[in-house]
């Protein structure tokens, strides 16, 4: 058990969607001292700018959300970058972690680390059973060394790394930028854009029978701090709801909470992805206590309401 609140933590991409939750949650968790590099001082694909940041901050903790993410279309235009930016911040900001000394890190993976065909509810045990969809294996196998990193550096320095896997996201704040937007946001916009301009349709990617889990943002920032505090072992941990929803499902909830009213077409030569995405959420509830607290509906209400309020802004 660790008392994070007299810690020095740093938070890479503290500014972004997830990162600024867990910082809010590390503050209600009664720390002080986070750092939040930024990007523009502190390049994390460059070996001297990890140096700099740790002589800087300093920390004694380091959570490591960074990353270059996106939804199919983008994981589909830029693997090689995906692959490259995820895989050398992880492997550098991991290893001189281990040369400044600091206490505990705490790698974020994705659940595009698991095989395609994964048995539903996936396990972690399951993680190495395949190869992952090819949408997006770049990113998820990128991701997916900072576990084999962690591990290593547990056995070889008994440096203390954890792994997380976090189901898809969602919730106030997220990316809806049209191009490299997750599901959720995209949807929310398409239909809201579809909306306004009284357009008598949407087409969606792929046939809709995909089944995907999604977490609300602040649960998984809770869940990230619990097990900073309370989780100090090798195994990989899955963060989710334990539930799963098809993307068909999905987008008729959404128009409804939209209130878009017209008709919702597949455009089936797009491709689906992963077949099912559903954890087993087991252990993290039985290793540090967390169990997702937000119903899936009250929170895209609570995703669409704020982005309306951003969306009326632009309209006026």
């Amino acid at each position: 058990m660790i008392d994070t609140g007299g810690k020095r933590i740093v938070v890479t991409g503290g500014a972004g969607f997830l990162g600024g939750h867990t910082v809010r949650a590390l503050q209600a968790h009664g720390c002080k001292k986070i750092v939040v590099p930024r990007r523009s001082q502190y390049d994390l694909t460059r070996e001297a700018a990890v140096e700099q940041l740790y002589r800087d901050a300093r920390p004694e903790i380091v959570i490591h959300l960074a990353a270059v993410v996106g939804g199919i279309g983008a994981n589909r235009a830029t693997p090689g970058r995906f692959a490259y930016e995820n895989l050398v911040m992880g492997a550098m900001l991991m290893e001189h972690a281990r040369r400044a000394g600091v206490e505990k890190f705490v790698g974020v993976g994705t659940i595009c680390s698991y095989p395609k065909f994964t048995p539903v509810p996936f396990k972690e045990e399951d993680l190495w059973n395949g190869y992952p969809a090819e949408t997006n294996a770049p990113y998820g196998i990128a991701k997916k060394m900072l576990l084999v990193q962690g591990q290593a550096y547990r056995e070889q320095y008994g440096f203390n790394a954890i792994h997380l896997l976090p189901v898809n996201l969602y919730g106030p704040g997220d990316n809806f930028d049209a191009e490299s937007s997750h599901v959720i946001p995209a949807l929310i916009r398409k239909c809201l854009e579809a909306r306004e301009r009284a357009e008598p349709k949407i087409v969606c990617w792929g046939d809709g029978t995909p089944t995907r889990e999604f977490l609300y943002v602040e649960d998984c920032a809770e869940a990230i701090v619990l097990a900073t505090e309370r989780y100090d072992r090798a195994e990989p941990v899955n963060i989710g709801a334990g539930f799963e929803i098809s993307i068909k499902e999905l987008v008729d909830l959404i128009a409804e909470l939209t209130d878009f009213r017209g008709q919702i077409a597949w455009d089936s030569t797009k491709p689906n992805g992963q077949p099912r995405r559903c954890l087993n959420v087991e252990r993290a509830e039985t290793a540090f206590g967390f169990r997702a607290r937000t119903s899936f509906e009250d929170g895209l209400r609570r995703t669409i309401e704020r982005y309306t309020r951003v969306w009326d802004k632009r309209c006026r």
